[in-house]
């Protein structure tokens, strides 16, 4: 991999500070309450400046969602020998939240960024369509990863079961966040949501696209 450049590392800081310049003020005012101008000048650039680097307001909020849509298919495609595409996403998440990871919102002051979403419907219909790009995006890998044919429809199906799976464990965390929980009171509660949503999938479901075990 090529050694990041000057040029290309001050832009990726440019970009990250006007991100959290941002962050900070949407949490203490609101999304809608918020301009692009009162970012840009809070973050010392101009308006442009942050067009550049955000095309819509809503990139600004969601800056990481890039891995967000691609860590189903990522999870299903580093799966180990004899592990099937949910067996992989379930091990994953477990290992996520018991670490008390800040990937699945276990971190202090996520309660107050979850807030901010829900005060907004662009948002929530910028978070709603995150979601929907990572299942279509797991219904094409888990076509290639199950061979499936063009007009197969398990591989739709399957992802809408493990997206689901995802989906309710991000939700379990946020509204406890919301309510005030605290990281690892979370962590526990959720590991027993996850335990109950793998006993709620079929045997289908929990075995498809297993890879195999040599």
């Amino acid at each position: 991999m090529a050694e990041e450049g000057l040029r290309e590392r001050k832009k990726r800081q440019t970009r990250q500070y006007i991100s959290d310049v941002a962050t900070g003020l949407f949490v203490e005012r609101g999304f809608n309450a918020v301009t692009i101008a009162e970012i840009a000048e809070a973050a010392n650039v101009s308006v442009n400046t942050v067009y550049n680097y955000f095309p819509a307001k809503e990139d600004l909020f969601f800056d990481r969602s890039r891995g967000v849509v691609d860590r189903l298919s990522r999870w299903v495609r580093g799966r180990g020998p004899g592990e099937s595409a949910a067996e992989a996403v379930l091990r994953e998440l477990r290992e996520e939240v018991e670490s008390v990871s800040p990937k699945v919102g276990l971190t202090e002051g996520m309660g107050k960024f979850m807030v901010v979403v829900a005060g907004a419907d662009s948002l929530k219909a910028r978070l709603w369509h995150i979601q929907q790009e990572g299942m279509d995006n797991l219904t094409d890998t888990l076509r290639e990863e199950a061979d499936a044919a063009a007009d197969d429809p398990m591989p739709g199906l399957i992802a809408g079961q493990i997206s689901f799976v995802h989906g309710t464990v991000f939700e379990t965390i946020r509204h406890k966040m919301i309510a005030g929980g605290k990281p690892n009171e979370v962590s526990r509660q959720t590991l027993v949501i996850i335990d109950e949503l793998e006993g709620l999938l079929s045997e289908k479901v929990l075995n498809y696209a297993r890879r195999s075990a040599k």
